[in-house]
């Protein structure tokens, strides 16, 4: 009978055949349903939660109507488009996807920046926000292109290029119309290395300039747009970072970010053009305390609003320019990034913490309604079964205080002894934040502790605790991780034996260095695009980044520095079993500095393993290849760490 049927027809006989089965031999069809369902905790493989989504804002027009965020939901990030219909709409469908999205003043016509395999050279391409079209602008693979902002008109673009060199970024102007372009900003001997583009003055006479001279020091110049003209207009001694510039409607008044004091942490402030001095202007509003991570305005410079890091979460301050008064902040708790003003004064911005994947907000401070815009989906999972980090603080050899976020599985009691894996982020001036992180929810579900230090040389704690390992102090922030550890056994919670470390780019060389500097700490290490030889690393990273690299690690012109600090050359040391995960196209950490350590550990008879894709950069993007990568940390933490957990607990 059943050849007469449709394929749905033949679902559904099917479906009420079960069924009668089920009710024929029990009391209740529900019961097996449900008692599958809660039969022991689900808890799906590491795959799975990496279909886990996350949303970020990229854009939102002046009249709050359309709203564009990022998101890897196809795979790889691409560019939605959410109107009033509440249903997104994919704007671009680039293969490696995007590297960023700069939407247009009217909101029809945006610039995306795409690259392929993970090489960071993006080119830009001109993007019809309500079709999706595309046309290409630049054509220099070899080239990288951004730092992009709109004329008010819509008819030119404002970038950075280092087409001239390869090495040093100048400013362009770009007619949209017909894609032709010319310099207005550099040059390779007074003006060289990293420019970025701050603000453009309202009347679009005046462009601010961020001259990155270090990573810990830049310079400002604003540059008279229709001569040509420019000035210095930042004076300082010493190393000192200004950022989130905002030039106000006078042309003399400039808001942004500044460490130039005395606990060297970024604080609100404004500068006159024609005077050096930097006035802190915060009123009390901000907790000096902690850093002011970004600052911006309203379109029509009515409102501000500043982000503050609090040793690692992110909370949002809002108040009316003119008056001073203080705007009602959204009621949440974590990590509010991405925030931008519409102009009813409404609020778009993103929030996450490390149970809550990110999405985008909208925030209504006039009737104090919170509107929730898109939804990451949780692949099945159960937001419940997720865990808060503990901020807890320890104390390094030289008595200096780390700050550090500790996880712990559900249900763990204090003094049972279980496998630890240390997290060391990158940067080094980077910061570990507790942002939703699928993999640490997955591993702390599975049994596993993670600490996740900040050592000296992170950002967020002001700049004299950023600089504590420059050059030759490196191994000081080795240090810190090193104490990490002890604490860790010194409170009973792992033990030797039972403690792993992982971490990407500097993380991956803080990987290589603990393992060599503390050969018998660690059972397990994984490397991810991890620096091995420092010398090496730094004649072959791209040009454009030698300058600012060599002044936080050390100059070539000092080879035997380089050398006592680099892994490569204590690789015979090392015990520890090691997973090296490296991108065939990176252009920060080339891919050789992961071969060297392969080949280094294979010849003194060494545990090794690798995965290298020919596909990425500096750390994988593609969804299939980041699962690939974090399965086989998975497989091989199980391997070296968790199966020696058996009858330790305790012990």
């Amino acid at each position: 009978m059943t050849r007469f049927l449709t394929p749905l027809a033949i679902i559904l006989l099917a479906f009420v055949m079960i069924s009668c089965t089920a009710q024929e031999g029990s009391d209740t069809s529900a019961q097996p349903v449900k008692s599958l369902l809660n039969e022991g905790e689900y808890i799906p493989d590491i795959a799975t939660f990496l279909q886990i989504g996350a949303c970020s804002p990229a854009g939102y027009t002046w009249d709050g109507k359309t709203v564009y965020f990022r998101s890897s939901m196809s795979g790889s990030s691409q560019i939605y488009r959410l109107t009033d219909k509440g249903w997104p709409y994919q704007l671009t469908t680039f293969e490696d996807g995007i590297d960023f999205f700069t939407l247009g003043y009217t909101g029809t016509m945006a610039i995306v920046g795409a690259s392929v395999g993970g090489s960071e050279q993006s080119q830009l391409f001109l993007i019809d926000t309500q079709t999706g079209r595309v046309l290409q602008l630049t054509h220099t693979d070899d080239v990288q292109y951004g730092s992009v902002a709109w004329s008010k008109d819509d008819k030119h673009i404002y970038f950075r290029s280092n087409e001239e060199n390869k090495q040093d970024f100048m400013l362009y102007k770009m007619d949209i119309a017909t894609a032709k372009y010319n310099k207005i900003f550099g040059d390779t001997t007074t003006i060289a290395g990293y420019n970025f583009i701050g603000d453009i003055s309202q009347d679009e006479t005046k462009m601010i300039i961020l001259h990155l001279t270090s990573n810990v020091n830049d310079d400002i110049y604003i540059l008279d747009l229709p001569t040509g003209e420019y000035e210095k207009v930042s004076e300082d001694d010493g190393d000192v970072m200004y950022d989130n510039t905002t030039l106000m409607p006078d042309n003399k008044t400039l808001w942004l970010t500044c460490n130039n004091n005395k606990d060297g942490m970024h604080r609100m402030a404004k500068i006159t053009i024609g005077s050096p001095e930097v006035e802190y202007t915060d009123d009390g509003w901000l907790d000096p305390k902690w850093e002011v991570e970004s600052l911006s305005f309203s379109r029509d410079y009515k409102n501000m609003y500043a982000v503050i890091n609090e040793d690692g979460y992110a909370n949002i301050k809002m108040r009316v320019v003119e008056r001073g008064k203080e705007i009602k902040a959204p009621p949440v708790d974590g990590i509010v990034i991405s925030a931008q003003f519409d102009r009813n004064g409404d609020v778009l911005f993103s929030f996450t913490s490390a149970t809550r994947a990110p999405d985008v907000w909208r925030w209504y401070p006039r009737s104090e309604k919170l509107e929730q815009l898109t939804y990451s989906i949780y692949a099945g999972i159960d937001r419940e079964l997720f865990s808060e980090p503990e901020l807890i603080h320890y104390k390094s050899f030289d008595d200096l205080e780390i700050p550090a976020f500790l996880y712990t599985p559900p249900g763990y009691k204090k003094g049972d002894k279980i496998p630890f894996i240390i997290h060391a982020h990158g940067g080094p001036e980077g910061q570990y934040r507790p942002y939703f992180l699928r993999n640490v929810q997955y591993l702390i579900l599975n049994g596993y502790g993670i600490l996740a230090p900040n050592p000296r040389g992170s950002s967020g704690y002001g700049l004299e605790y950023l600089n504590m390992d420059n050059y030759k102090k490196r191994k000081h922030s080795l240090m810190d991780y090193k104490a990490g550890v002890e604490w860790l056994i010194d409170n009973g919670y792992s033990k030797e034996g039972l403690m792993g470390i992982r971490g990407g780019s500097y993380g991956g060389y803080v990987v290589l260095g603990m393992i060599t500097e503390y050969p018998d700490m660690f059972s397990a290490a994984v490397d991810v695009v991890g620096i091995a030889n420092f010398k090496s690393f730094l004649e072959n990273t791209r040009s454009y980044r030698r300058a600012l690299r060599e002044s936080e690690y050390g100059p070539l012109s000092d080879p035997e520095f380089l050398k006592s600090v680099s892994p490569i050359h204590k690789a015979h040391l090392i015990k520890t079993p090691l997973l090296v995960v490296h991108g065939e196209n990176d252009p920060r950490v080339p891919v050789d500095e992961a071969r060297q350590i392969i080949r280094a550990i294979e010849r003194s008879g060494g545990v090794v393993d690798s995965l290298i894709f020919p596909d990425e950069g500096h750390g994988a993007s593609k969804r299939i290849n980041v699962i690939a990568e974090y399965r086989k940390q998975v497989e091989f933490f199980d391997k070296t760490l968790k199966a020696m957990t058996t009858d330790t607990k305790k012990n």
